[in-house]
């Protein structure tokens, strides 16, 4: 019993292995020892226990090791260990920021640059890139607005 049970926790060893070079990259350093594990516990099995156990552990690492390590993958993929492809909601930003452009018609704010007519103006408590509608507008005038098309945000002085 001894004689199987250590190439099996080799073969474990070698599955750990593998998971891990999907969180830490080594260039295939990781994956070249745990294949040199896998060899090694396959030989201690022909060697040690007999040819059949050996094509027993064989057969089950032909199935078993990429089912394992998929399912290992798709466990990574939700961890916390790994990068995210896209953030989710509300992440990243404040939650009383406008999530959309169209959201921004209406919204005060004031001129960092002058507007001739493009500039940057503070929209809510964001720095925003903005276009006047031709006009000239001073810096820090009080500015509303008027329009967005796209990333394109258009405003106009704010009346007093």
């Amino acid at each position: 019993m001894r004689d199987i049970l250590i190439p099996i926790l080799i073969q474990l060893l070698g599955i750990i292995i593998i998971l891990a070079e999907f969180i830490l990259p080594s260039a295939g350093i990781l994956t070249v020892t745990a294949l040199g594990l896998f060899a090694y516990s396959l030989y201690l099995v022909f060697a040690n226990v007999s040819t059949t156990a050996g094509f027993v552990l064989l057969a089950a690492d032909l199935i078993l090791i990429p089912i394992l390590i998929i399912i290992g993958v798709k466990l990574l993929a939700i961890s916390p260990v790994t990068l995210r492809s896209s953030l989710g909601q509300g992440d990243g930003s404040d939650a009383n920021e406008p999530k959309s452009p169209k959201e921004l018609i209406g919204v005060e704010g004031e001129t960092v640059t002058d507007l001739r007519p493009a500039g940057v103006a503070i929209i809510g408590s964001k720095r925003c890139d903005v276009v006047s509608r031709g006009e000239f507008i001073a810096k820090n005038s009080p500015v509303i607005v008027a329009a967005t098309d796209g990333n394109r945000i258009v405003v106009k002085k704010k009346p007093q």
